[in-house]
């Protein structure tokens, strides 16, 4: 399992609008077929980072996913959305592979 983890830089001043993006990649990104942990929001310390955290199997299947992703009529939508509103000021991904597991109960 891979853990895409993707830092954005957002306007401060349109927060509301990274909200409505975050939702719409909510019902967009479970059902192109990734495994979404969610987006998140600036709330105290930083008003400009924000992330979005999803699992996919493998770099095979990220590519599957990518490619639904950008057919689909919500995927288009909220891409435009973005564009059209600029409130990502930067994106980067990062990729991680949980090193932990397997977790146990706190002693």
């Amino acid at each position: 399992m891979l853990t895409c983890i993707i830092r954005y830089q957002i306007d401060p001043t349109k927060k509301a609008q990274f909200k409505t993006y975050a939702q719409n990649w909510g019902q967009a990104i479970p059902r192109c077929g990734a495994d979404l942990i969610g987006y998140f929001a600036p709330h105290e310390g930083s008003l400009t980072l924000a992330y979005g955290i999803y699992n996919v199997a493998c770099l095979a299947e990220y590519e599957a996913y990518r490619a639904r992703l950008s057919a689909d009529p919500l995927g288009q939508e909220n891409y435009a959305f973005a564009q059209k509103e600029r409130f990502i000021l930067r994106e980067d991904r990062t990729w991680l592979k949980l090193a932990s597991a397997p977790h146990g109960e706190a002693k």
